[in-house]
């Protein structure tokens, strides 16, 4: 059983962890359902724990965050669909990577109801859509900008912290960061590919692809 909630208005980061290792404390102990919580932050930056510090190219810009979840520097802000993800992994098969690949795996089913086509890549982590208009990298290959982070952290093989997908951020924010340590690529947004998509129709297909990829 999955509990989903989806919080109004900006949450502050500090109570979400908070929340968040409460949550999947009484998970781990069986006294509580598994949870999925929708919310959007103020404007800041969290540092994960491989996040170099020349990587934090504004750090007096918004509020940083130092985090143990898995990854590098991040920004989250209004108009960003975060989805923090409390589930039991060792009832889910004890598999670290399948369970981030499953992660991987709803971002893409959601973006494929906005026709968007989300691509992963070996060595960058996220999700990623091709963008064919942009001039190519110095190398030749193609530009890729990226649409959604995924960060988590275990604790007695119960998962929290989750991913962030760009529905309409402002996209200059992450200029005061090197975001996940990748400078080659950029980052875009729903509303950034033209599409007109608000942060409802984006829970309505989180929710419908959740339950095809992790099952209800």
């Amino acid at each position: 059983m999955v509990e989903w909630i989806t919080s109004d208005g900006l949450t502050d980061y500090d109570a979400a962890v908070t929340f968040m290792e409460d949550r999947a404390a009484a998970i781990a102990e069986g006294s509580a359902d598994e949870c999925i919580w929708l919310l959007e932050h103020p404007p800041l930056y969290t540092a994960g724990t491989s996040a170099k510090p020349a990587d934090l190219v504004a750090p007096n810009r918004f509020p940083v965050h130092e985090t143990k979840r898995g990854g590098q520097y991040t920004y989250h802000g209004p108009g960003q669909r975060v989805a923090y993800v409390m589930l039991n992994v060792a009832e889910r098969g004890r598999d670290v990577r399948c369970f981030v690949r499953d992660l991987e795996n709803w971002v893409i089913a959601a973006l494929a109801e906005f026709n968007v086509t989300g691509e992963i890549r070996p060595g960058r982590v996220g999700v990623w859509v091709q963008r064919p208009e942009k001039p190519p990298l110095p190398d030749g290959s193609p530009r890729e900008d990226k649409i959604a982070a995924i960060g988590i952290r275990l604790r007695k093989w119960v998962s929290f912290h989750g991913i962030s997908l760009n529905v309409e951020p402002d996209l200059e924010h992450f200029t005061g960061i090197v975001p996940c340590g990748i400078s080659d690529h950029g980052v875009t947004s729903l509303v950034d590919l033209g599409l007109p998509v608000t942060m409802a129709d984006v829970d309505v297909a989180l929710r419908r692809s959740f339950d095809r990829v992790f099952g209800g």
